[in-house]
């Protein structure tokens, strides 16, 4: 074994978003098949053989599933635009701008998303200008803060992914650094960025599950709420996580079939 052999490092990423499948890795690829259709399997079972309950709960989770998808997107979006804003700072030539950015990323990363919905919700609401604030926009804005910190490194990463003569010819075109960044690496970084991006979307969505503690009917408060009133907590979080599993099966496919697209066209 040679010296520059036993001295590489091997990068691992693990992330908490879903596992994306891929024909190359054949044995996800398969788990995927097998756990798609043995989740549809068991929900269309469970609704055909005891429809009360299971069908009368699966009737009662769509408001739900629309909240979900609200709370993700609208934080997803959030998040994009502080992870841009924060990417470009961890690059900035600023110091001051590049601390602030550098605090933000640290302290936020550091203070789990529970905590941050709460404080948020309850300890800012102690605020007057945050005293009116809905349930609903104070889990977008915790969520959106909480994983623009995440995008921030996104963005950081992808940025840094871009070689160094784009930023030179542009610089030689007579681009200011503005334009530079704008019009020529952003656009180039972005299919670097879009497959991880994809995959916290999936991994917020799940998280998303969090902000039934500030009484926002997503789909976990829904599946509590008729939990509650019927006493059968098996019944209903068994349709509640089969309902996950679905949906985010399909949503790590979606990420899948982008980033294959996304390498077919670099190998044109």
């Amino acid at each position: 074994m040679t010296q520059n052999a036993a001295n590489k490092i091997v990068k691992i990423d693990i992330g908490d978003g879903a596992a994306i499948p891929c024909k190359k890795d054949s044995g996800l690829f398969t788990a995927w098949w097998i756990t798609l259709i043995g989740a549809i399997f068991f929900i269309t079972y469970l609704c055909v053989v005891e429809p009360d309950p299971y069908w009368r709960i699966l009737t009662f989770l769509p408001d739900g599933v629309l909240v979900t998808f609200q709370v993700t997107i609208f934080s997803i979006l959030l998040s994009l635009v502080l992870g841009l804003i924060t990417g470009l700072g961890r690059l900035s030539r600023n110091r001051v701008f590049n601390l602030i950015a550098s605090t933000y990323v640290e302290v936020i990363r550091g203070i789990p998303l529970l905590v941050q919905l709460f404080y948020i919700y309850y300890a800012l609401g102690r605020i007057s200008l945050f005293q009116n604030l809905p349930p609903l926009a104070a889990a977008v804005v915790a969520m959106g803060i909480c994983y623009g910190a995440y995008m921030g490194e996104v963005f950081r990463a992808g940025i840094q992914s871009i070689d160094k003569g784009q930023t030179e010819a542009a610089r030689s075109l007579g681009f200011s650094r503005a334009q530079t960044m704008i019009l020529v690496i952003l656009p180039q970084a972005w299919r670097t960025i879009l497959p991880p991006v994809g995959n916290e979307f999936i991994a917020l969505l799940k998280d998303s599950s969090l902000v039934s503690i500030l009484a926002v009917s997503d789909l976990l408060r829904r599946g509590r709420e008729f939990a509650s009133e019927s006493f059968l907590y098996f019944e209903a979080y068994t349709m509640v996580a089969l309902v996950y599993l679905v949906i985010t099966l399909f949503l790590s496919k979606a990420v899948s079939k982008m980033e294959q697209r996304l390498s077919y066209y670099e190998r044109d």
